[in-house]
Parts: C-alpha cells; sequence; structure tokens
C-alpha cells in the first residue's frame, strides 16, 4: 500500500539500493485546475493526499473561496532505504529559487517508510505553493522527520504529520491518509453506510457543527438540525476533532447503532439544549438533486411555473442528474428557476464546474487562482452550452461552502443569476454578500 500526495515526484536512491516501489511518472503542471487533480485518478483506495489552499481561489468579485488540492509540484527528492538520507528540494517559485538538501534518518518499518515519502511530498508541495512564505514561522521537515523514526505504524505517522500541518494555522491544509480518502470516495459516489448527518468544523471556535441532515435519515428522524453542535460520539468527546475523523465515527456497518450526543443550535450557550440521541445506522442513498415545479400567479392573473432544483452535495452524478432535472422541467414549460445552494457543504470542484457550464455559454471565467507572488490565473468554461436561460435566483445561506461559493460566485458575476440569502459559509477568506 503506497499513499501519495501528487504524482510527480521522482525518487532516487542516495549511497544505496533503490526503493522496490516506483512512484507514477510525472504529470503536467496545468493539471491543478480542479480539486481532484490528485484524487481524481484511479490509484484505489491506497491514496493520501494533502489537502489545502492553493494560494487564494475566489470568483472574480474576491466574495467567495474553497479549499484546493495545491498545485503540483516540481522538484527532485532523494530518497533511499537506509538509516541516513540526502533529499535535494528544488522550487519554481522565485523565494524559494535555490535547492535545499536536508539529512533525516529513515525508519525501516515499511510502512512508516512510506509515510515518510508522504512527508517529503507534503513539505515540498507546502514549500512551493502555501500563501504564506513564511509557512507561518516553521521549518519542521527534518524534525518530524526524526521524529517519524522510532515509530512502528502509519497511524501514528499521520498523526505526527497532522500535528505538523496544524502548526501552519490554516485549518484547510490538512492530509488525508488512505483510509480518510476511500472515506471521501464513498461519500462522492453518492452511497454511504451511516446516519445522515452533513457536518463541518466551525472555523472560529473549532466546534463540529450539522451543515444538514439527508431527508428521511436516521439523524433527520431523530430530530437533528442544521446548526446543531455535536459534543461527543459514543461518549468520546470531540474537541480537537476534524470533521472526517467525526464522520468515520458516525459510519459503519448497516444494523449496529452509534450514540450522539447534541446540543440545540437554540441553547448554545448553556448544557439545557444537550442530548443523546442512539441512531441506527442505515444504507443512505446521497442523491443530489431535488426538484419540483412551483405554480405561480402573476399580478395581471397569468399562471406561470418556476422550476425550483435543490442542489444537496456536489457528488460526482451532480451535473448528470442536473441535466436530466432541467430537461425534464424545460419539457413542462417552466419560464424561470431557483437554484437552492443552501446548506451545500461542497463536495467535487470539477461537478461545480460542470454544473456552471449547465447555466453558462461560451468560454467565461468561473474562477480566479491568486498565487503567493500576486498572480491571478483565470479557469474559464470550455465551450458552454446553457440548457435556459430564463431567469435564475441562487439561493444560499451560512451553509453554503466551497464548491457551492464557487459556483453561485461564477453564476452572479457572469450576470446569470441573482443571489438571494445570507453570507456564505467563507471556506477560506471571502463570503458572499
Amino acid at each position: 500500500m503506497e499513499p501519495a500526495l501528487c504524482h510527480n515526484l521522482n525518487l532516487k536512491p542516495t549511497h544505496c539500493s533503490p526503493i522496490s516501489t516506483e512512484l507514477p511518472k510525472p504529470i503536467s503542471r496545468s493539471s491543478h485546475s480542479h480539486r481532484l487533480s490528485c484524487l481524481n485518478r484511479q490509484r484505489s483506495e491506497n491514496w493520501s493526499a494533502l489537502i489545502m489552499p492553493c494560494a487564494s481561489y475566489k470568483p472574480k468579485s474576491e466574495a467567495l473561496g474553497t479549499q484546493l488540492i495545491g498545485p503540483l509540484v516540481k522538484g527532485l527528492f532523494g530518497f533511499a532505504a537506509a538509516a541516513t538520507t540526502l533529499v535535494s528540494v528544488c522550487c519554481d517559485s522565485p523565494a524559494l529559487a535555490q535547492p535545499l538538501t536536508v539529512a533525516f534518518p529513515v525508519s525501516r518499518a515499511r510502512e512508516v517508510n512510506t509515510v515518510q515519502r508522504t512527508l517529503v511530498e507534503a513539505w515540498g508541495l507546502i514549500r512551493e505553493t502555501f500563501i504564506d512564505p513564511s509557512f507561518n514561522h516553521q521549518d519542521w521537515l527534518h524534525e518530524t522527520m526524526v521524529e517519524l523514526f522510532p515509530l512502528r505504524s502509519a497511524d501514528a505517522a499521520y498523526t505526527k504529520i497532522s500535528g505538523m500541518l496544524s502548526t501552519l494555522g490554516d485549518p484547510f491544509t490538512r492530509i488525508i491518509s488512505p483510509e480518510e480518502y476511500q472515506s471521501f470516495r464513498i461519500g462522492s459516489d453518492g452511497n454511504l453506510q451511516g446516519v445522515g448527518l452533513l457536518i463541518n468544523a466551525e472555523p472560529r471556535t473549532g466546534h463540529l457543527v450539522v451543515l444538514a441532515t439527508v431527508d428521511g435519515s436516521p439523524a433527520a428522524r431523530a430530530g437533528i438540525h442544521e446548526g446543531d453542535e455535536l459534543i461527543e460520539i459514543n461518549g468520546e468527546r470531540l474537541d480537537g476533532l476534524d470533521s472526517e475523523a467525526a464522520a468515520q465515527k458516525l459510519r459503519g456497518h448497516v444494523g449496529t447503532a452509534v450514540a450522539v450526543k447534541v446540543r440545540s443550535r437554540k441553547d448554545l450557550a448553556s448544557d439545557s439544549g444537550v442530548r443523546e440521541v442512539k441512531l441506527p445506522r442505515e444504507y443512505i442513498k446521497l442523491s443530489p438533486i431535488s426538484s419540483t415545479i412551483i405554480p405561480h400567479r402573476t399580478g395581471d392573473g397569468r399562471l406561470t411555473k418556476i422550476g425550483y432544483v435543490k442542489l444537496s452535495a456536489f457528488s460526482q452524478t451532480a451535473a448528470a442528474d442536473m441535466k436530466n432535472a432541467l430537461h425534464e422541467m424545460e419539457s413542462q414549460n417552466v419560464q424561470a428557476y431557483i437554484l437552492d445552494l443552501r446548506n451545500n457543504p461542497g463536495g467535487l470542484l470539477k461537478a461545480g464546474l460542470d454544473i456552471a457550464q449547465i447555466w453558462l455559454d461560451g468560454d467565461e471565467t468561473l474562477v480566479n487562482t491568486i498565487d503567493r507572488d500576486g498572480n491571478m490565473s483565470p479557469i474559464n468554461m470550455v465551450n458552454g452550452h446553457a440548457i435556459t436561460h430564463d431567469p435564475l435566483v441562487v439561493l444560499v445561506n451560512e451553509g453554503s461552502a466551497s464548491a457551492s461559493e464557487i459556483l453561485a460566485g461564477a453564476l452572479h458575476d457572469n450576470g446569470r443569476a441573482m443571489l438571494v440569502g445570507h453570507k456564505t459559509f467563507g471556506k477560506e477568506c471571502h463570503r458572499a454578500p
């Protein structure tokens, strides 16, 4: 099992035999144009990945932000299965043009040795692309590599790397282990076994809050609502736990159950609203699209039809399901649309870009990326063909995050839609007005 961050590294030994497992061949730097430039490749469940803001991602209005996999690092890393290895890191950034050579001990435990590879790649990605060129005044490659040396399990090694990344002071720069990546793929495929909760960490407090519940799921039937705070899972406090780790604790085999302690959003300042519920785990079908036609009578007495489309997540099927829903409503002579992105926590960025092309024509700019040097690069549509040009309103709120913010910003900034609602989640530093 060999995890990797982004497969464009050529690892060579220094004064010893080469590692038996080879990394894939380099791929073009241009592959950073969507969130799964590294993840969305056929590497099955044995991948790990570094999720980090690639400098700053935002629409033209500079109102929205998201988290993305950083662009692919260019460089040559020396690595070997020996007691000590020299690593030479070369970066494209003008500020970091000089190569840096670091010596460190390499673990003889195979799975820890593999994680050490990942550490080198993570450090290289951050050194080249992290928005803060001082890395929050951190320089932890050698120290962390030494600390990994005596470890005997991959889990302990990944925990060490997670702690290393946390010193950057950015909650959206984190590492995904192979197990977490597999869970991510299950969720994006639209099928999982769990309780039907969509959760995220509130960026200011770190508390885990409910973004939404899946209709008809055990969580929805138990009366858990958007804005409720998760406190414990099976008696274990969630302090300091990220949303993915908490989600893994909620998932499990159908037929089992999990005890969840929640605090009602109406009583967040006290313990009076705290309750514990036991939720059975079931098959959860994450259908990202629900739609209906709303009849509306205008002021002059005419009866019109408004198409309402609720998008709950940006899964692999979201764009295709959106097309099908719009074609069906167009066949029924709908004259205006409402796209509801409220409490949509995001998902696959590529799905968001594909959905934008369902509503927009031509080669409009969907989002701009800005690197640490202030260089802006647009991501444009490729020959977009709108299914409909009827009036469009997009609903957003504080639960609209990540790809939701990019889609809403793209439709608004290109004059295609009016935004209605509240400030969005603000995955990075900007929120929708």
